[in-house]
């Protein structure tokens, strides 16, 4: 399978579900590098933008993401991965998921923190 990474140059979005709840945990970017990894580790790698760096979901704070199932949308652009989330968060501000604030007229956090990220990041 070949990703059309030019396009953005060199980055395609990546969507991240849970395999079992079907709950989307959070959209990162991939470069070749980081989907190579990914498909070789089973692990999802990403390419981070503000560090400039591969990284696995993770390696910092547990949370690894498994895949379970890789889908390519119709351009070939897009990737989807259903993953089993090991750890409680995907999200590095604390939460379930990046997604946990709703737009109701103004911005509403809905969901609970389920760690705290300074006691998991120690920069």
């Amino acid at each position: 399978m070949k990703l059309d990474f030019d396009k953005m140059g060199g980055l395609v979005p990546a969507i991240i579900q849970d395999a079992k709840s079907g709950k989307v945990l959070m959209l990162a970017y991939m470069n070749q590098i980081a989907w190579e990894k990914t498909l070789e580790t089973g692990n999802a790698w990403f390419y981070s933008r503000s560090r400039d760096k591969q990284w696995m979901k993770g390696e910092e704070s547990g949370n690894v993401q498994k895949v379970k199932e890789v889908f390519i949308d119709c351009d070939d652009d897009t990737v989807l991965l259903k993953v089993e989330q090991v750890g409680e968060a995907a999200c590095h501000k604390g939460y379930q998921s990046c997604f946990f604030r709703k737009l109701n007229g103004e911005l509403t956090t809905v969901e609970e923190k389920v760690f705290d990220p300074d006691k998991v990041y120690k920069k």
